[in-house]
């Protein structure tokens, strides 16, 4: 087969589509036939040599695909040769087959094309494991993420109106911020040229929000803590901005913050099926009723890894960056 390899540490140019040993399907998995992967920011990292693969995951990058079960391992009931899915995986999408545990694969959901459903299981499994499997957003509260108009804002906007919540976003542009107001945004913040942290005292008459979801780290780490009202929670999932910070921790104590921090990636087979069957029940609907969908930016083929990876870094685009291995 052929997959995207990563030459050595550097740049978006070390990106090869390379012809490769076949996937091999093992006991309790699926072997999916690509029809598209999506990008995410640790697939930059790993390029760098920044981001390590767990153990016994692929060395090729790629957290996600769609595509049709072509083999199925022992021990797999519920899926069947020829089934389309779209699974969550720990590396391997960057290439025209890949393994994986049959509890990381979701059912195509309906009225999703097979290429589309590629941008949907890193940026549902993260944002309902994190917003609302621990943080516990609820109707009626509030909820502020930043880079709202990334692969993981825009689901997470539109994920958290459909439960009944204010959404708060930060961005960079006034597009941007327009197009997160289309996905059902209500409070739209320019972070080059607004103070996030007056601007959401200000819409919330000085309480602070409820929940945030933060990717950028240490630079906003002080700022988030003053944004969140009693008994808040910050939840961090990157550090874009740098992991080293210095901060007073006053407002933890003051307002009984919460403040919790995790990847996907890394966790256990188990942990990541259970993450995997709360989407499917509590996302999948909806979905396929309209109320979330998919937001794609545009696709290359995968011998273009190396120009999609350069559009990500620019972070000139909106929604997910999808790669078709054909």
């Amino acid at each position: 087969m052929k997959a995207v390899v990563i030459t050595s540490p550097g740049g978006p140019e070390v990106l090869q589509l390379r012809e490769v040993e076949d996937a091999a399907v093992g006991d309790g998995e699926i072997l999916i036939r690509v029809t598209a992967t999506a990008l995410n920011r640790a697939d930059t990292l790993q390029r760098k040599g920044s981001y390590p693969v767990p153990a016994g995951a692929s060395p090729y990058p790629g957290l996600e695909c769609s595509g049709v079960v072509e083999a199925v391992g022992k021990g797999v009931k519920r899926w069947t040769i020829g089934d389309q899915v779209c699974a969550l995986l720990a590396g391997g999408g960057y290439a025209e087959k890949v393994a994986v545990p049959a509890g990381q694969v979701l059912p195509l959901p309906s009225g999703v094309s097979l290429t589309e459903a590629a941008g949907l299981p890193e940026v549902a499994c993260t944002v309902w494991s994190t917003v609302f499997m621990t943080s516990r957003l609820s109707p009626g509260e509030s909820f502020l993420v930043h880079g709202g108009s990334s692969g993981i804002g825009t689901f997470a906007i539109q994920i958290a109106k459909h439960i009944g919540a204010k959404v708060f976003v930060t961005a960079g542009s006034a597009e941007k911020l327009a197009f997160c107001k289309d996905l059902g945004a209500d409070v739209c913040i320019n972070y080059k040229t607004e103070d996030f942290v007056a601007r959401v005292k200000e819409e919330t008459g000085g309480k602070g929000v409820d929940v945030i979801l933060d990717n950028v780290g240490g630079p906003y780490f002080q700022r988030n803590l003053e944004s969140l009202g009693v008994d808040g929670r910050l939840f961090i999932i990157g550090f874009q901005g740098g992991n080293t910070t210095q901060a007073n921790l006053g407002p933890l104590l003051a307002r009984r913050l919460t403040v919790q921090a995790a990847g996907l990636r890394g966790r256990a087979i188990e942990d990541k099926a259970r993450i995997v069957a709360e989407v499917e029940k509590q996302v999948w609907p909806a979905v396929e009723a309209g109320r979330v969908r998919p937001v794609i930016h545009c696709s290359f083929p995968l011998a273009q890894a190396a120009e999609a990876h350069r559009l990500m870094e620019s972070s000139a685009h909106t929604g997910k960056i999808l790669l078709l291995p054909s």
